[in-house]
């Protein structure tokens, strides 16, 4: 898809072999793991119900301005109108940066900008500041729309949408193509734009699939809002573990995270020999391998919960949609560490190329000389900051896992209840770290 694959490093270039690193990660759960059983007895992370101190008074000031939230909503308008430029106008050919803003800037871009600002599409959607200018033209509240919002929906849309994005991604034939791309995002455009007008402006914050990406991963923020609106510095784990469960929502994480594996399973050399000598379109067993792998995923994670609701005396069904916040720390951590170098590296490229949209030797945004450079990037650097990313998600997954499950289980089953989840973490972890050391 793009010229650079998705990075630099691999297992022959860790400082140390990859059989202690594996080990050392996997200790670091097992520790981590009896750690809390004996000195975290309570549950002590509250969500949204509990904030640290206030942000200093210009950022408050600045984050509750509507000439703030306005100028926010604008850029986002304007940003998409120049990326549609080089949609629509320019040429199909590789040095059009579509494709780069699409899949690296955007996609992946995402990942930083929601971890240090928190659900920062919610703000920049074009697709939702075009619904708001409408109704206020029209006269109509955007939150109202021709009926309610069925409760049950939840995030099944935006779990559809997000697979919808991650097949277009990985799997599509031609998806570097301008007409592919304009195709899936017309559609895409469209079918946001009429639930708006269905369910009112609220369809965005579970129906759009790159608004509740944002949103999981701006839970992990040190920035949040307080319920009267007021913004402060948080504890991202409170952040986390302020995400209620909803319909939906385990599908939408174990999307996110399936998605990242097969990435991962799609570059290992077994699986594009195998993709290569099977005599059918890539886009086959491509489309299979994406779903199986998230169907695998899945089901070791219902099987895991489904134990862990057993062992601990939960409600029957309850302990899935319960604990799914706990996988959200993990697919961060293997999205940054699949796309770190893929952002550092063909990012420059992109930005490089985004001053000529056109493909007519233009120099507007006063990029086109950039060079991308490694930044001083060693292949032993990286892969240590892979496996340190990856395991610090399960750690923190863990402890998630660990305070919900004492308000999920009685205090007498409440430690057994976890090893499920324990051996779900481990398994997650050797598998995600083999996969990405494949190479």
């Amino acid at each position: 898809m793009l010229p650079l694959a998705h990075g630099i490093g691999g297992r022959q270039d860790l400082p140390i072999p990859f059989a202690a690193a594996l080990t050392g990660a996997v200790l670091a759960l097992v520790l981590s793991f009896a750690g809390l059983g004996m000195l975290w007895t309570e549950p002590r992370l509250a969500g949204a119900l509990r904030y640290a101190r206030p942000v200093a008074r210009w950022l408050q000031d600045l984050g509750g301005a509507p000439a703030w939230r306005w100028s926010v909503r604008i850029a986002g308008l304007l940003g998409a109108a120049y990326f549609c430029l080089g949609l629509l106008f320019g040429p199909d050919r590789a040095a059009n940066p579509t494709a780069g803003v699409l899949y690296v800037l955007f996609w992946v871009g995402l990942i930083p900008l929601s971890l240090l600002f928190g659900p920062v599409w919610r703000a920049l959607n074009p697709l939702r500041t075009l619904h708001l200018l409408a109704c206020a033209a029209l006269r109509r509240d955007p939150r109202r729309g021709v009926r309610p919002l069925p409760e049950g929906l939840g995030y099944r849309p935006a779990a559809a949408g997000l697979f919808a994005f991650t097949w277009l991604e990985l799997v599509a034939p031609e998806r570097a193509t301008l007409p592919v791309i304009g195709a899936w995002l017309a559609a895409y455009s469209v079918a946001m734009l009429a639930g708006a007008v269905l369910f009112g402006s609220g369809w965005f914050d579970k129906g759009d699939a790159f608004e509740a990406y944002s949103d999981l991963i701006g839970r992990l923020a040190p920035i949040g809002r307080n319920p009267d609106g007021t913004l402060t510095w948080r504890n991202p784990l409170d952040g986390m573990a302020g995400l209620a469960p909803a319909p939906g929502l385990t599908g939408l994480v174990v999307v996110l995270l399936g998605s990242t594996m097969y990435d991962s399973v799609s570059n290992a050399p077994f699986w594009v020999r195998f993709v290569q000598e099977s005599g059918t379109p890539a886009v086959i067993p491509g489309t299979t391998g994406l779903v199986v792998v998230i169907a695998a995923v899945l089901a070791a994670y219902l099987g895991a919960t489904a134990l862990a609701g057993r062992w601990g005396g939960a409600a029957p069904g309850r302990t899935a949609g319960e604990l799914a916040h706990s996988i959200v720390p993990i697919a961060v951590g293997y999205l940054v560490a699949h796309y770190f170098t893929l952002l550092v590296l063909e990012g420059q490229r992109t930005v490089s190329l985004l001053s000529d949209p056109l493909v007519i030797g233009a120099d507007w945004l006063g990029t086109g000389g950039w060079t991308v450079s490694a930044a001083g990037l060693s292949p032993a650097a990286v892969a240590m900051f892979q496996v340190t990313v990856i395991v610090v998600g399960h750690v923190m997954g863990t402890v998630l896992a660990h305070d919900r499950a004492l308000a999920l289980f009685p205090r007498r089953t409440a430690v057994p209840g976890q090893i499920p989840l324990l051996l779900l973490m481990v398994a997650y972890t050797v598998t995600g770290l083999l996969l990405l050391f494949a190479a």
